[in-house]
């Protein structure tokens, strides 16, 4: 319908109003969409339509004579995709280097057999068997076609690339319209390192001996990222329930943006679906170095997950790591492996899900010390957080991940009041979204949700 609409007003356009040329009814359609539908501008799919036909108005008008057949099927494909890379690169989406390859044989597929196979059957329709049989070719040809679309994004899957500063998308955004314009122009190729800067941009490092730590909003389920100047550590990967896979859809995406190409270790709390769910899906995107889980058992064996061994520590970057299980849990969240992290005078302790006897056992170890950034243990449970724990920790902030509305009522309110009355500073990801940090700074964190247009932003 939307292409019958949209052929419909080229043709009355060229009949009536061509003399205004391209430009207008483009500038026409875009403001009567937002005009009916306001809110279509939070959809990367307006942007990225719009864009698309403008690269096409750009790159067929105005020429002194028309491409051949080959160049008129397959020259788009090409403009497009670079066209719309930086549209991509600033929304954040998945940019696909199959997408051109495949558009050159669906255009003339879809246009040339599925469409007039489908229409003709339409019509049919009330003829016995032809109709049917007409519908039946065109659903086997799409399906024929989804499945080599399947293969080929099977091939070379689509690519998430690390967030660019904006000053070099701008340049790249230079470099994409100096590749549109026609051969004759000066200087046109040099398009191609500027729009190449957005796929290497240099790497903003982190300084010696601190951590950049972020909270992901993964709803009821929790996964941290930490990275120093040469390493990366992800603790716990993300819930799954189901065909619902938060280690897929943000977590991978997240280490992705921020330029993580491998991680030194996966340390997964314990088994627990909200925290270990997204780790099949973490394993086949990145390499991992070595996987540490508090419930070896619990874990799929292919990650080939390692025990959490109490007392182990190692240094990266300037930055001290130290490790904690309580031997006397059996299993479930007690068995949780806590990580305490230190940089420049600075603490981080990552609990997992451990109860209050888990927290008392815990209180007779060198980690039992005044620290600046504690996750609540079990997202704020009444079972954990426990009066001598707080207390002794006093922690200056607190990280709670979980979902809105979640069925555990966590944060219970005893808990909370518990860590007010203390004097901490709560950082809750169903209030907050993502939360980032630089340990070892000493500064207060950065939420998504108090930077503009965080709805759009993958992290702060």
């Amino acid at each position: 319908q939307r292409a019958c609409v949209m052929v419909g007003l080229v043709l009355l356009w060229r009949l009536r109003f061509r003399h205004l040329g391209a430009w207008w009814p483009l500038l026409l359609a875009f403001n009567g969409v937002l005009l009916l539908e306001p809110l279509a501008s939070l959809q990367p799919g307006f942007w990225l339509s719009f864009a698309a036909v403008a690269v096409l108005i750009l790159t067929f008008g105005g020429r002194l004579g028309p491409w051949g057949l080959w160049q008129a099927w397959t020259r788009p494909q090409w403009l497009i995709a670079i066209g719309l890379f930086p549209i991509l690169l600033v929304l954040g989406l998945p940019i696909s280097l199959t997408a051109p390859v495949a558009n050159v044989f669906a255009v003339p597929w879809i246009s040339l057999v599925v469409l007039p196979l489908a229409l003709l059957g339409t019509v049919l329709l009330w003829v016995p068997v032809i109709g049917d049989g007409l519908l039946w070719l065109a659903g086997g040809a799409l399906e024929g076609w989804f499945s080599v679309l399947t293969l080929l994004a099977g091939q070379l899957p689509a690519w998430t690339p690390a967030q660019v500063p904006l000053v070099y998308w701008l340049v790249s955004l230079v470099g994409a319209l100096m590749l549109l314009l026609p051969k004759g122009v000066p200087f046109r190729l040099l398009g191609w390192p500027m729009l190449l800067l957005a796929v290497f941009p240099p790497r903003e490092s982190v300084p010696h001996g601190e951590v950049r730590v972020v909270q992901l909003d993964v709803g009821q389920g929790q996964a941290l990222i930490l990275r120093t100047r040469n390493h990366a550590l992800l603790y716990d990967a993300g819930p799954r329930s189901g065909a619902v896979d938060l280690g897929a859809r943000v977590v991978l995406p997240s280490l992705k943006k921020l330029g993580v190409q491998r991680l030194d270790m996966l340390l997964l709390s314990h088994a627990d679906a909200d925290h270990a769910g997204g780790a099949a899906a973490i394993a086949r995107g990145l390499p991992i170095a070595r996987v540490v889980g508090g419930e070896t058992e619990g874990l799929p064996a292919f990650l080939g997950t390692g025990p959490c061994i109490s007392g182990e520590r190692w240094e990266w970057d300037g930055v001290s790591f130290a490790l904690w299980q309580w031997s006397g849990a059996i299993s479930g969240n007690p068995k949780s492996c806590v990580l305490q992290v230190q940089a420049k005078g600075e603490r981080l302790l990552l609990t997992g899900d451990i109860d209050s006897a888990a927290e008392r056992a815990l209180l007779d170890t060198p980690l039992a010390v005044p620290t600046d950034w504690l996750q609540a243990p079990h997202h704020g449970s009444r079972s954990s957080s426990s009066r001598s724990f707080v207390q002794r920790l006093a922690p200056t902030s607190v990280l709670i991940s979980r979902g809105r509305g979640n069925a555990f009522g966590h944060p219970h309110a005893q808990v909370v009041a518990r860590y007010q009355a203390q004097g901490s500073r709560l950082y809750d990801s169903a209030e907050h979204g993502a939360v980032r940090f630089q340990l070892g700074a000493f500064q207060p964190a950065i939420v998504a949700r108090s930077q503009p247009r965080f709805w759009r932003e993958p992290l702060p």
